[in-house]
């Protein structure tokens, strides 16, 4: 299994009305790019969630965050979010959200 397929199909509700919003296969998952901007993405059965540098530490904080370290070596400014830190579609949203509001501040494209 490459990314959960069912987690990006509620992603997908979540950003539906999302303007300028494109799909690309990357990191073996699937992202989600807001006007070229990566915002999150499914990589096996996580969440992937781009909060920038400034906001890392205190992610990781949170119940199910971790460092996005497929490699070896952690991406920073991303986390994984594992199952159990989205089950809902509450918690799910909230995690999208913060990932938006990230991408909306990076320079346009």
């Amino acid at each position: 299994m490459a990314y959960d397929e069912k987690l990006a199909d509620r992603i997908r509700k979540v950003l539906a009305r999302r303007k300028g919003l494109t799909e690309k296969k990357m990191f073996g998952g699937v992202a989600f790019l807001l006007d070229g901007k990566m915002c999150c993405g499914v990589l096996n059965d996580n969440l992937v969630v781009r909060v920038g540098s400034e906001r890392y530490e205190k992610t990781l904080a949170a119940p199910h965050a971790r460092p996005m370290d497929f490699t070896g070596r952690p991406l920073k400014g991303f986390v994984f979010v594992g199952p159990g830190g989205c089950r809902t579609d509450k918690a799910l949203a909230k995690w999208v959200k913060q990932a938006v509001d990230f991408a909306m501040t990076l320079p346009r494209k």
